[in-house]
């Protein structure tokens, strides 16, 4: 800009040097001075990104920040939950486990359960349905309000013909210690046939170590180390079906706790296990290895055990040979240095607690890495705030996450994360195929007319063909290019690094097809000059000059291939556009030949 400028000046300081008339060479260089000017950018840029925004809203990814639209097609790493974003958030309890499976080391798929054994596997779907912060929706029965995994519990008691409003009316909760995620469970005390019955559910290793006893068919008994190795052992096995696994135990306490902080969690009966399945979505297989080819890769955060989280991440494809993963207590004991040097191969996360997600969003971008990162609870909200893109759950995203983020999934759903990705690297180039467009014909201009001044011709082109070209080609065109679908093979190409709009390669074309437009316009002054007069030289550079802005238009829709095979959809916009730059500039043809006739 500042070398136009300077030009213009230059340009007019010759032009006085060769004794021109002042004001025509005057309104020349300012016209110049105007057009060299992109002003028609910011105003471009802002629309086909809030163009953008309207398009991914479409696709139920709400963008809040405008600038996250370009941003979005710079992201080299997505962090994802797996509950609901990676698979379809329907829990269904597959497998139970008491003490009569724990002895043969084998768990008892639920529909292989007869309705003579249901009497055994009483007590813990007792537990299941009591311990329990879900209900059943009036409106739909067969839809839970609630979280989706205590919802599998509720399906699972309905299985075995108990109600779940009926019993929670007949042994209502008095007192409850709720769910931590760093405790990893939660206890309820209900009133039982006039005793106070405590249950409690969370992750089985974390619960182990709060058990004496086991529960069996005539009672308890002490809990052995055998026990607890096969317990485990059983755990890791149903985790690597890709199960989320459960454990239930119980207590009988003298008195209902009177303050809000009293632990009960202690000397507690184990009473078994349930192993639950959440599908992964089929669509985010295929998500996954668009991601792959796009150079992004995708991390699994949760809160499931580390082998269940891997199982289900190799069956989605995030995880490959020579990934590694990291649990929350892992995490704990890594200094940032030691996070920053293993972060960019980890592939999953795993027990981890929502206070885990910043530092992995912090060590991500230290790292280099562009990071987005999805959450849905209030204590999310630092780590959406510090990622490059927030992306919080329109569903079961709370306010507070919603409000920290940067963009807002209405449905849920990883695969349109990777929509709003696709549509943030179509905007991203389509500025650049405005600035490469709009700089080009700039660059043509100037040079035309610092040629023509510097060998003291006459102007190839007047200050109205000037303010008539660029009023045509900053506007309509330079939309419609904004405008233009995204290529075929835009998440095959590398993530572009963010803040590099002016690539060195967009720098190279802006000369080469200014100097190409440059050449021609010159050409065509010369061969009118000299044929006719200065009248018809002017008129054919001004055409020249016009058409080629034109056909330069079309070539902006693709660097790498012909002007002929580049659109892989059709910009109907452009064509409009270009339409209206034809018909202004007959008229100022026929202007320029009734001006010469007069």
């Amino acid at each position: 800009m500042l070398l136009g400028i300077i030009i213009c000046i230059v340009i007019f300081g010759i032009g006085l040097a060769y004794r021109r008339p002042v004001i025509p060479l005057l309104m020349t260089a300012i016209s110049l001075a105007i057009s060299i000017i992109p002003e028609g950018l910011p105003a471009t840029a802002t629309i086909v990104m809030a163009l953008g925004v309207k398009r991914m809203a479409k696709e139920n990814a709400l963008v809040r920040k405008l600038p996250a639209v370009e941003t979005l097609g710079s992201s080299t790493v997505i962090c994802s939950d797996k509950t609901g974003t990676l698979t379809q958030n329907k829990m269904t309890v597959k497998e139970l486990c008491i003490e009569e499976d724990i002895l043969n080391k084998k768990s008892r798929s639920v529909k292989d359960i007869k309705k003579e054994e249901e009497e055994k596997y009483k007590e813990i779907i007792y537990a299941g349905a009591l311990c329990n912060d879900a209900s059943l929706d009036p409106d739909k029965k067969d839809s839970i309000l609630g979280d989706p995994t205590e919802g599998a519990l509720i399906f699972l008691a309905e299985n075995f013909g108990i109600d779940h409003e009926e019993l929670e009316d007949k042994y209502p909760r008095e007192y409850e210690e709720p769910f931590d995620s760093d405790r990893k469970r939660m206890s309820t005390v209900h009133k039982i046939n006039g005793k106070n019955i405590v249950y409690t559910k969370g992750a089985v290793d974390e619960m182990l170590e709060l058990c004496t006893k086991i529960l069996t068919p005539n009672g308890e008994r002490e809990i052995t180390d055998e026990d607890k190795e096969n317990i485990l052992e059983l755990s890791i096995t149903m985790s690597k079906k890709a199960l989320r696994v459960l454990g239930f135990a119980k207590k009988e306490i003298k008195e209902i706790p009177e303050e809000d902080d009293e632990d009960i969690e202690y000397d507690l009966t184990f009473i078994g296990m349930c192993g639950m399945i959440d599908p992964p979505r089929p669509e985010v297989i295929e998500a996954i290895k668009t991601c792959r080819k796009a150079g992004i890769r995708t991390v699994m955060i949760t809160g499931d055990h580390l082998i269940t989280a891997t199982a289900i991440a190799k069956e989605l494809g995030i995880w490959k040979e020579g990934n590694s993963e990291i649990i929350g207590e892992e995490l704990d004991e890594m200094t940032d240095e030691e996070l920053d040097k293993v972060v960019k191969n980890v592939v999953v996360f795993a027990r981890v607690s929502p206070n885990h997600k910043l530092r992995i969003i912090q060590a991500l971008k230290r790292t280099g890495e562009v990071a987005a990162m999805t959450g849905d609870g209030v204590n999310d909200a630092p780590a959406l705030k510090n990622a490059d893109i927030g992306i919080a759950m329109g569903i079961n995203g709370t306010d507070v996450a919603k409000d920290s983020a940067d963009m807002i999934l209405l449905d849920d759903d990883f695969t349109t994360i990777i929509y709003a990705v696709k549509e943030g690297r179509r905007v991203y180039r389509n500025i650049q195929k405005v600035i490469q467009f709009l700089l080009a014909g700039n660059i043509a201009e100037v040079l035309t007319l610092f040629i023509a001044t510097l060998l003291n011709w006459e102007a190839p082109i007047l200050a109205v063909h000037i303010l008539c070209i660029n009023l045509a080609t900053d506007s309509l065109p330079a939309l419609a290019l904004g405008v233009d679908p995204a290529s075929k093979d835009i998440m095959k190409e590398k993530p572009v690094k963010s803040g590099t709009l002016f690539e060195k390669a967009l720098i190279g074309r802006v000369i080469l097809h200014g100097l190409f437009i440059t050449a021609v316009t010159i050409a065509a002054y010369q061969i009118g000059l000299h044929t006719d007069s200065h009248i018809v030289g002017q008129t054919m550079a001004f055409a020249v000059l016009s058409i080629s802005q034109m056909f330069h238009a079309f070539n902006q829709r693709s660097n790498t291939e012909s002007i002929f095979k580049a659109a892989d959809e059709h910009n109907k916009f452009l064509f409009r556009s270009i339409y209206s730059l034809i018909c202004s500039t007959i008229c100022n043809i026929i202007y320029t030949k009734l001006k010469k006739c007069i």
